[in-house]
């Protein structure tokens, strides 16, 4: 037993002892009184002689006094034949309430500071690395405080758990996408030195190589702010229909070399409290990723509407979409399905739209079309929603 269940125990045995000695002395105090009964040969109690009538000259007011009569005291208070002042004291009940505390005492002890030392021990094993602890298991079928805080604390647990799992996986994702493009710029070092004629195209490739490192390294320190919520102040009043709007015109741009095209509707437009930079970035990351993925010749639809105090952005492909169990991932760093389809990037870009599309208050989400091709809808909280005629 810990040092918090003696204390318990301490508390209530003598907060239990107190209570029945108290108790106890109170009955005592007002317990009823004793039968009083004189002995036979006190001088009182003796009957004095016949008075007139038949009655004790004792008894008579203004009796004459004489040899043969006996002075009567009075008798005691609180009525005749009955001595005051309570019986002994209850010791009986006192011992037996005394055993019955400290029986209760160890069992109420033992039950406030079960949950508690299973607690103590969950938090030690997740100090050593063992996030899989369940003292909920020990505690068993409480319903109380005690067994809500060991739920919370095995949610607590797993949360970390995940949060070092991805730490582990977001270092291992970072050196394996660092590590090919230092290799290609080292192999194009040892080129430029084993062959001078061709150090003009070792120089674009290491070009290359580094511009890559750089865009990885950027989009690693945004998600790092977003996730740290380190961004800056979100306090810009955005205008969300010109955004899409500006973002939509540059995709347009960039589909037209590529057979594709980029479609723009709205009904309604809307005032948005956050920065106007992250937002863009967020919504030019999904317009990007539907452009990569949609098939030639077909079409992407964005669209943007209210819906009471929400502004809802979606953005449609006719890709071959995803499989339903990774729509759920496709949000986390480096998560990546279609690298078969040319795509050059880092599985960042959905990561940083996430972590923005949250950090302003909202939502994001992606859903297979019945039609074919993936729909990912991002909701923000709106301020002042107009209706427009778009």
């Amino acid at each position: 037993m810990g040092r918090l269940f003696w204390k318990i125990f301490a508390v209530i045995l003598v907060t239990q002892l107190v209570s029945t000695g108290v108790v106890g002395t109170l009955l005592w105090l007002n317990g009823p009184q004793r039968e009083f009964r004189p002995p036979p040969d006190a001088a009182w109690a003796r009957p004095g002689p016949p008075g007139p009538g038949g009655t004790s000259a004792a008894s008579v007011p203004g009796a004459p006094h004489t040899e043969f009569q006996e002075r009567r005291f009075p008798p005691p208070p609180g009525g005749a034949g009955l001595l005051p002042g309570p019986r002994g004291f209850p010791w009986l009940p006192v011992i037996v309430g005394g055993l019955a505390s400290l029986l209760f005492a160890g069992l109420l002890a033992r039950y406030l500071s079960r949950p508690i030392m299973a607690l103590r021990r969950a938090f030690a094993a997740v100090a050593k690395g063992n996030f899989n602890v369940r003292p909920s298991t020990e505690i068993g079928s409480r319903r109380d405080e005690l067994a809500e805080l060991s739920v919370d604390f095995e949610h607590t647990a797993s949360q970390l758990k995940n949060l070092m799992d991805s730490q582990r996986r977001l270092l291992h994702d970072v050196s394996h996408e660092v590590r090919s493009p230092l290799a290609r710029m080292q192999l194009a070092i040892d080129l430029a030195r084993q062959q001078p004629e061709k150090a003009e195209s070792s120089m674009q490739r290491i070009e290359r190589e580094s511009g890559r490192i750089d865009r990885l390294v950027e989009e690693l320190l945004t998600l790092s702010r977003l996730e740290a919520r380190s961004c800056g102040a979100l306090d810009e009043e955005v205008d969300m229909l010109d955004l899409v709007e500006e973002v939509v015109e540059d995709a347009r741009f960039e589909a037209s070399a590529t057979l594709r095209k980029v479609e723009f509707s709205a009904n309604g437009a809307a005032q948005v409290k956050g920065r106007a930079e992250l937002l863009q970035r967020a919504v030019e990351n999904v317009v990007r990723n539907a452009l990569r993925h949609t098939f030639e010749g077909t079409t992407v639809q964005v669209s943007l509407y209210t819906s009471g105090a929400w502004l809802s952005i979606r953005v449609e492909d006719d890709g071959p979409g995803l499989p339903d169990a990774a729509l759920g991932v496709i949000f986390e760093p480096f998560v990546r399905f279609r690298e078969d389809r040319g795509n050059d990037g880092y599985g960042l870009g959905l990561a940083i739209t996430r972590h923005t599309i949250e950090a302003h208050g909202g939502s994001v989400s992606a859903t297979n079309r019945d039609q074919g091709g993936l729909c990912i809808e991002m909701r923000l909280p709106s301020r002042h929603p107009l209706k427009s005629g778009y």
